[in-house]
């Protein structure tokens, strides 16, 4: 009975708000040699597909934007409607540097965004329940990223040789999907754009205005495919998910 006074006279809860995702996959791929990363096969898939599944099987994301290079707009969106990438309203053309790749994705996205989710296109192991615990702490905290903890021993180096040991536990391993505020991370990334700052990942743009990050824990299989080695990598990650009916 309290269930159906719940059910029956209680508000609704509010909707979720809408989030556009930005998937950067515009990379040159210079450390796999002549092959794109984005389109290496990794248990079957291109890795970009494995990404975007993620994304489209994820409830609180909306749409997604991917940004590539011109050469790739074509694959790309043939991609899209072969796997039934729904959600994929547009593919647009990336920058020379990744922020600007990133502000190209941001100038394409629904004018309904009231979040963005900015995404590497060569992290293909991002679960839908990590993006959707992302996107719910950054609409409560206005911006949020995953992370994970430092296992190896950090040291800080000059001129070739170490000169000193931080405490590792004050440092962590940034992932993505780093989910912000529209307008936020619209106005951080333009200004990183028009002042040429040296920025790494789009947290770092949010910072530098002044706002706080909150930290997601992340997951230890979430990594971004930069080398031949770390493709040997993935597919492991990939059978042992099989093994622990992870897919």
């Amino acid at each position: 009975m309290v269930r159906f006074f719940r059910k029956r006279f209680l508000p609704d809860p509010p909707p979720a708000p809408f989030c556009s995702a930005v998937v950067v996959a515009a990379g040159r791929s210079t450390r796999m040699g002549e092959r794109d990363k984005i389109f290496e096969a990794l248990d079957g898939i291109p890795v970009l597909v494995h990404t975007l599944l993620a994304l489209e099987r994820c409830p609180a994301v909306h749409e997604i934007v991917v940004v590539t290079r011109q050469e790739s707009l074509v694959t790309v969106g043939q991609l899209c409607r072969t796997y039934d990438i729904s959600k994929a309203t547009q593919v647009v053309i990336g920058g020379e540097t990744r922020v600007k790749s990133v502000f190209s994705g941001l100038l394409s996205v629904s004018s309904q965004s009231e979040l963005i989710a900015i995404h590497d296109g060569a992290r293909p192991f991002a679960t839908k329940e990590l993006i959707a615990s992302v996107i719910q702490t950054a609409a409560l905290c206005g911006a949020a990223a995953p992370a994970v903890p430092l296992h190896d021993t950090i040291k800080s180096v000059s001129n070739g040789v170490f000169t000193g040991t931080p405490d590792r536990d004050a440092f962590c391993a940034v992932q993505t999907p780093q989910v912000f505020d529209a307008a936020l991370i619209k106005g951080a990334i333009q200004k990183a754009v028009e002042e040429n700052w040296p920025i790494t990942d789009d947290c770092s743009a949010v910072e530098r205005l002044g706002m706080q990050v909150s930290l997601v824990e992340g997951l230890p299989e979430n990594i971004k495919l930069t080398t031949p080695a770390d493709f040997a990598m993935a597919e492991g990650i990939c059978q042992w998910r099989r093994e622990e009916s992870f897919l």
